[in-house]
């Protein structure tokens, strides 16, 4: 698409290199005329799209300079902007000219002036024909329709939003406003193209431009005009900038990610108001040309990636992380990395940064930052583990594991714990867990079997945790039970069923001072003396005692 040409016809030095220097960045074609002589024979030359034009020029006005621009057939539809210093007084002058659209008050900030070009080329034609032909203007220029979705933050959230029209494939804008920012979510298929905002305060962008990777810090300038442009003629003179190679479209489009993700980032920390979208396929050409195909997931952990290291979780050790199980969640990972995704992969049972690190040999604040970036999407939750200890009980008996996990529900403690049914489980857990504690629960001569094969086949996920017994009394006061030929190994304490959950909590409550049998060779029996007893909820009936059966 071609430049937008923006003549200005201005004595003042100062004037002509101000609008120079802050115009011809965003993409217009500035061209510069110190006397209204100049002026005229330019805009013949070059038929500019927009005129600037200062009120008070060497041996002549605006006003005169307007009329001969109206009295030409062939620049009289040229819109003209007035500046001038004399502001009500300079206003009424102008007011019956029909090729003026609007002026520009002197002294003037950087955004008024490229706001006020902006919507001066966006509506001039539609001014200066109705200013001609005395018609009316409508009052908002635009999409006025109702918007096809909208709501208030004090029901959904972003991710709640954003999911739906994830989930719907939707094409379209999502304008969320916040406290003092308003941003714009341009979607297709659901996923985002590009994200751009109003209301940014000077020191928030900087802070955006201060957080830049250092891959991209020579398009700091680039990054303050995109982070809150919308405005055709800015994105237009980006587009043929990469055409003609003068910008890189592949650093480019990093660049415009890494402004998403801090712009949603900033969002996210601000009280959010409401939300409209509008369905529409129209959108500037940045976002339409360079569009980043991303998921809000991967947006909110760039954001975490890059933030300053306040703003993500603080590293406690009690804090633990799992995967959050919500009905209707979009999981679309768009744009998040394959190493970035083996957290996830972790997180299917509560982990600690300490765990996390370990396994992937990460350095820790990446760790903590990924973390963050998943919780802020919803994916994770994260939670304080007041336990002093981890232990799960193996135990095979339907209606007995059935009532030890009641007894779990209603237990509120420092001891976390898990009833498994069978090995399979037995051995993941342990793998993922590393329990304190292990207790296994011994009614048959086969499930000695099915212990000692699980146990030998994942030894080192044992590890150093306590491995308790429960078995009938019968068997448990027998000395000659050779209880490393049976389990594959020597068990730290003994204690009789039945049993509840009470005297898994009791035995959890005295572990330390449960000695760990220091040789596995040891098949010496444990001394049954510290054996606890419980009320009794299973009568567990042995048809032949484990003892006895392999006597």
């Amino acid at each position: 698409m071609a430049e937008k040409k923006v003549l200005v016809i201005d004595d003042s030095a100062t004037i002509r290199k101000l609008v120079d220097t802050h115009l011809s960045p965003a993409g217009y074609a500035v061209t510069l005329a110190p006397t209204a002589e100049d002026g005229l024979q330019l805009a013949e030359e070059i038929r500019p799209d927009l005129i600037l034009l200062d009120h008070q020029l060497p041996g002549t006005t605006g006003f005169e300079v307007c009329q001969q621009l109206a009295a030409s057939s062939t620049l009289k539809t040229i819109p003209v902007v007035v500046s001038s210093t004399l502001r009500k007084k300079a206003y009424v002058e102008y007011a019956d000219l029909d090729n003026v659209v609007d002026m520009l008050p002197k002294p003037y900030t950087e955004n008024l002036l490229r706001t006020t070009v902006e919507n001066a080329i966006e509506t001039a034609a539609m001014i200066v024909e109705s200013q001609t032909k005395g018609s009316a203007v409508p009052e908002i220029i635009g999409e006025t329709s109702e918007p096809d979705l909208a709501g208030r933050f004090s029901v959904f959230g972003i991710r709640e939003v954003v999911d739906f029209l994830n989930n719907g494939h939707k094409q379209g804008v999502l304008e969320i406003e916040a406290e003092r920012l308003r941003l714009w979510i341009y979607l297709d298929r659901g996923r985002v193209q590009g994200i751009s905002a109003t209301g940014l305060q000077p020191e928030e962008t900087q802070m955006v431009v201060d957080r830049l990777p250092d891959s991209l810090q020579s398009l700091a300038e680039v990054l303050r005009l995109t982070i809150a442009g919308r405005g055709t003629a800015e994105f237009d003179g980006f587009v043929q900038l990469m055409d003609k190679r003068v910008l890189d479209p592949r650093l480019t489009a990093k660049l415009l990610r890494f402004q998403a993700a801090m712009l949603i980032g900033l969002a996210m920390k601000r009280p959010l108001k409401g939300y409209q979208f509008r369905v529409t396929s129209n959108f500037p050409s940045l976002q339409r040309d360079l569009p980043l195909e991303v998921s809000l997931m991967g947006l909110l952990v760039e954001h975490a990636l890059h933030c300053d290291v306040s703003e993500i979780q603080a590293d406690d050790s009690a804090l633990r992380y799992v995967r959050r199980a919500i009905r209707g969640q979009n999981l679309d990972r768009a744009g998040l990395s394959a190493k970035h995704m083996k957290v996830m992969n972790l997180l299917s049972e509560p982990r600690s940064v300490d765990e996390l690190q370990k396994r992937l040999g990460w350095d820790r604040e990446e760790v903590r930052r990924v973390l963050s970036g998943f919780v802020a999407a919803d994916i994770l939750e994260s939670r304080r583990d007041e336990s002093e200890g981890k232990y799960i009980a193996y135990e095979t008996n339907a209606v007995a594991a059935a009532q030890l996990r009641g007894g779990l529900k209603q237990a509120s403690g420092k001891f976390v714990g898990k009833i498994v049914r069978d090995t399979l489980t037995l051995q993941l857990l342990v793998k993922r867990t590393k329990p304190d504690a292990v207790f296994f629960g011994i009614d048959t001569p086969q499930g000695c079997d099915a212990i000692r094969e699980a146990y030998t086949s994942a030894r080192e996920a044992f590890g150093d945790a306590r491995k308790i017994v429960l078995a009938p009394a019968k068997v448990v006061d027998d000395p000659n039970v050779p209880w490393k030929k049976l389990l594959g190994f020597t068990p730290d304490r003994l204690l009789r069923s039945p049993y509840t959950c009470d005297t898994l909590i009791q035995t959890m409550n005295e572990l330390d001072s449960i000695a760990v049998v220091d040789s596995p060779s040891d098949d010496a029996p444990q001394d049954a003396s510290h054996a606890a007893t419980g009320p009794a909820v299973v009568a567990t009936d042995l048809e032949t005692p484990v003892a006895e059966t392999l006597s």
